[in-house]
């Protein structure tokens, strides 16, 4: 028996977007609008997200940590950030236990490309 380590999203399962689409209405939807111009809620507006310099929503009150971080998302540091957030940027006012299962994560970041574009 093998295990795979699946550490970076080059490494993850292909994306199926149905499934992260689902992720997305269960553990995202509540905090976050993924359509461009949908506005921001209790997190922000993720429209534009691949590409963005993480705290640059205007009009966002982000954490200062997430402001600081300057992390550019993309599939990668999505990937790495989604696992656990508060330990991959500490002091975010992110309240998410994190996506522990490669596939999850990989899941939802496909979604996240379409939805958020």
């Amino acid at each position: 028996r093998y295990i795979v380590d699946m550490a970076t999203f080059a490494d993850a399962p292909a994306p199926d977007i149905a499934a992260g689409e689902k992720i997305f209405k269960t553990k995202c939807a509540q905090c976050h609008v993924a359509e461009k111009g949908g506005g921001n809620k209790q997190g922000p507006n993720l429209g534009g997200l691949f590409g963005r310099t993480s705290g640059s929503v205007a009009g966002f009150a982000y954490s200062k940590a997430n402001k600081e971080a300057a992390v550019v998302w993309e599939e990668g540091t999505l990937y790495d950030y989604l696992l656990n957030p508060k330990k991959y940027m500490p002091g975010t006012k992110m309240v998410f236990a994190g996506l522990k299962k490669p596939a999850d994560r990989a899941n939802l970041i496909g979604y996240l490309k379409q939805a958020t574009a």
